[in-house]
């Protein structure tokens, strides 16, 4: 506001809802971005232990060869 009008409670209610529909906006682009990084993470996670469990898995495994006499 350029002019010397004065500043009336509307102008003010105003203004903080068009503030806060600017943090709405962001708040759910950030849920959406936090909700994407958190599946990646566990389904790393999940992948990583699986593979570490079959490596395990490997190494632990008993060879038993039968032999007919």
């Amino acid at each position: 506001m350029t002019s010397n009008a004065p500043i009336t409670r509307d102008h003010i209610e105003e203004r903080f809802r068009s503030i806060q529909t600017e943090i709405e906006g962001v708040e759910s682009e950030a849920r959406s971005y936090t909700a994407i990084a958190v599946a990646a993470v566990t389904v790393t996670v999940v992948v990583l232990v699986f593979a570490l469990g079959s490596r395990r898995g490997r190494k632990r495994r008993t060879f038993v060869e039968i032999r007919r006499v």
